[in-house]
């Protein structure tokens, strides 16, 4: 602002008024702009730098507020600056997982369809594949026996409420009809026996489709997922495997070799993860082997010895077995509703 103020002070012309005084209004702005300069110096955000010295074209003024001095600024403006630098990163980091995601469901697909139609080659262990087909047909079956077993349980338990409401009319029946009293009370008492045999071998058959449900669902199921994450696994160590062999009879130049370097890391992590899940899987189904037939034992055994006590009439026995076993009976009324689930 200061050379503006001189470059117009030295070209302009100086006329003289009337009272021989050369000072104009005008050049009482100049002095006061120029004294405030020299007392407060100058303002960086409003002075003005000029290329072209003085008198310089108008083009070359350059505001100097549109220059930014980093040290000014920067506790303004450095939330902003990483709060956008976080925003790239979670892009990049996204852009990059979807990349890894494209390509290897590319191989994986390419990989299964050459398998499929007879043109690449498979990684097959048979001793562990014949164990995993045996474990599926096995899931089948043992389903099969829990439907079964529940339907028994709902029909039993139709069964026994039944013999629950026609030992009620046979005692009801017999405090009202005096010449037949002894006939409906006996058949009465029978019917109340059989409902309370019938409850406790209930006890016995829940127990026994809940320990089935626990060994379909949750053990069986959890070695099968094993087994889905061991077959991808499997898919994707054999995909790398082909792009290596393909990548190794190629052009040896520097770009092939930075790639067939890049398919050795890829193929070494997808084998590692392969030979890991295939022991996952080896001992998962060792130990659920084991698991069922201990099971398995335990539950044959208790469902055999309770229906023969119960069919046999034999109450005594029919209670032994569920002590024998563990098997704790709910108390009568215990599944109905208290007063306030009612309310």
């Amino acid at each position: 602002m200061t050379d503006s103020i001189l470059s117009k002070a030295a070209t302009m012309e100086i006329p003289i008024n009337s009272n021989g005084d050369s000072r104009t209004a005008e050049d009482d702005g100049l002095e006061q702009d120029l004294q405030q300069v020299m007392v407060s110096g100058p303002n960086l955000n409003e002075t003005s730098i000029v290329s072209g010295g003085y008198g310089g074209a108008a083009e070359g003024i350059i505001p100097t507020s549109s220059i930014k001095a980093p040290s000014m600024h920067h506790s303004n403006s450095n939330p902003s600056m990483m709060s956008e630098e976080a925003t790239k990163g979670v892009a990049v980091e996204k852009f990059d997982s979807m990349k890894k995601w494209s390509i290897n469901t590319y191989k994986c697909t390419k990989q299964m369809f050459s398998e499929r139609f007879g043109r690449g080659s498979k990684t097959v262990d048979m001793e562990l594949e014949a164990q995993i087909d045996v474990l599926r047909e096995t899931k089948m079956k043992y389903e099969r026996i829990l439907r079964l077993a529940r339907e028994l349980t709902n029909h039993f338990y139709n069964m026994v409420q039944t013999q629950q409401a026609l030992g009620d009319t046979f005692a009801d029946l017999s405090q009202k009809s005096p010449e037949l009293q002894d006939e409906f009370g006996y058949n009465a008492e029978t019917q109340r026996l059989l409902c309370k045999n019938g409850e406790t071998l209930l006890g016995a058959i829940n127990f026994f489709v809940s320990s089935i449900n626990t060994l379909v669902n949750k053990t069986m199921e959890d070695t099968l997922m094993t087994i889905k994450m061991y077959e991808n696994a499997r898919l994707e160590f054999d995909a790398y495997r082909a792009d290596l062999e393909e990548l190794s009879v190629g052009p040896r130049d520097a770009a092939a070799m930075v790639r067939i370097e890049i398919a050795q890391q890829q193929y070494q992590i997808h084998k590692d993860k392969y030979e890991r899940l295939h022991s996952d899987v080896s001992i998962k189904l060792k130990f659920l082997e084991e698991n069922k037939v201990k099971v398995m034992h335990k539950q044959l055994l208790l469902f055999h010895n309770a229906v023969s006590a119960y069919f046999a009439g034999n109450q005594q026995q029919l209670e032994q077995t569920l002590r024998q076993f563990n098997v704790k009976l709910k108390p009568p009324g215990s599944d109905k509703p208290s007063w306030l689930e009612e309310q």
